[in-house]
C-alpha cells in the first residue's frame, strides 16, 4: 500500500481562491473512497490519499481532470509517493509513531 501527497494546481482562475475546485477533488475521491479503493484526507495545503499504487495513479488522474472540466485550460499537478513495500501500514500509523517518540 502506497502514501501519496497530491496537490492539483488549477491555473488561470478567475479568482484566488480554488476552494470550489478543491471541493470536485474531494468529491470524485469520496466516490473511489465510497467503493473501498482508496482512503483520504484533506488538508490545508494538500491531499494524501493511501491504496494500491496503480489505483492511485487512476486517481490522481481523475483529480488532475476536475480542473479540465470545469473549463480551465492548465493545470499543474504535484506527486509525492511513498511505497513502502516491506510494512503494511496506513498514514495514522506513520503520525502514531512520531508521536509515540515525542512521549518517550
Amino acid at each position: 500500500m502506497a502514501i501519496v501527497d497530491v496537490t492539483v494546481i488549477p491555473v488561470g482562475t478567475q479568482t484566488p481562491s480554488v476552494s470550489s475546485y478543491v471541493a470536485d477533488i474531494q468529491k470524485v475521491l469520496k466516490q473511489y473512497e465510497d467503493k473501498g479503493e482508496i482512503r483520504f484526507q484533506l488538508t490545508p495545503m494538500n491531499t494524501i490519499i493511501e491504496g494500491d499504487l496503480p489505483k492511485l495513479f487512476e486517481v490522481i488522474q481523475a483529480m488532475h481532470e476536475v480542473p479540465f472540466e470545469k473549463g480551465l485550460a492548465r493545470v499543474c499537478t504535484n506527486i509525492r509517493i511513498d511505497d513502502r513495500r516491506d510494512k503494511v501500514r496506513r498514514m495514522e500509523d506513520k503520525v502514531e509513531r512520531v508521536k509515540g517518540m515525542l512521549e518517550e
